[in-house]
């Protein structure tokens, strides 16, 4: 593990890059697979369907990967300037290669506008990582962020049984108890610790203005997102809008919004 470490150390672009072409890859397989017929009718709702996989298997892998650092090496959460092991350095490039492969999902399939959210998303996470993975620095803090992917799961999954048109089902209603549960727990949870981190070791930490505006603009993005779910699964509005044939219109935006 330690010569792949130092492979890793060595080049670090062409890693996340390595890394950015198997989650592609991955993209293509996930093709194959069978997609609702709702879905299957609306282009945009197929790039978003195809898009959306390729997210819940990267929240399926990174997630549990980053709380399996945190249990088997503790210092993670003591020690977030400078330490790190082989296993949590290998986390951070493959998390980065899929933020490369979906930045350039949405940019080359033509959805950058209506996505613009996720690209500023990917764009502070970048910065961050890649600052990581060039320096060795602030690889544990990393890690702990990426522990909110647990809560990614549930949260790709409730946006695909939208798209599936399942709301009504009892797998969504479950699905929206465990998306509260784990935005709450893993996602909120994680991100106060690394902000209260950031706080408490200000003076000392290298280039600490930079990570802190990182970090409070994720946070406000993470705080307005949550009341967007609140209000989309707990205290949704009961109008329908209708244009002026009498038809439901499709705000499809919104409706990925929320």
């Amino acid at each position: 593990m330690e010569g792949t470490l130092l492979a890793l150390q060595r080049y670090p672009g062409l890693s996340v890059l390595f890394f950015s072409l198997v989650f592609r890859v991955v993209r293509r397989l996930l093709r194959c697979l069978p997609a609702p017929k709702a879905v299957q009718l609306d282009e945009v709702r197929c790039w978003k369907w195809r898009n959306l996989c390729v997210s819940l298997v990267h929240a399926l892998l990174t997630g549990p990967w980053a709380v399996t650092c945190v249990c088997l090496w503790p210092e993670t959460l003591n020690n977030v300037h400078s330490y790190y092991t082989p296993v949590s350095y290998l986390l951070i490039c493959v998390s980065s290669g899929y933020f490369v492969q979906d930045t350039g999902d949405i940019l080359f399939s033509g959805h950058a506008k209506g996505s613009w959210e996720f690209l500023l998303h990917h764009f502070l996470v970048l910065w961050c990582f890649l600052y990581s993975l060039y320096t060795q620095r602030n690889v544990a803090g990393m890690v702990i962020s990426l522990v909110v992917e647990i809560n990614s799961v549930t949260l790709h999954t409730r946006l695909l049984l939208k798209l599936a048109g399942a709301q009504s089902s009892q797998l969504y209603h479950t699905n929206k108890l465990l998306n509260l549960f784990t935005y709450v727990t893993f996602r909120l949870g994680a991100q106060f610790y690394v902000t209260w981190y950031l706080l408490n070791n200000y003076s000392w930490l290298d280039h600490s203005n930079y990570f802190l505006l990182t970090v409070l603009l994720l946070n406000t993005m993470i705080l307005i997102y949550f009341y967007r779910l609140l209000k989309a699964d707990f205290f949704p509005r009961r109008k329908l809008h209708l244009d002026q044939n009498g038809t439901l219109s499709s705000r499809f935006s919104t409706f990925l919004n929320d």
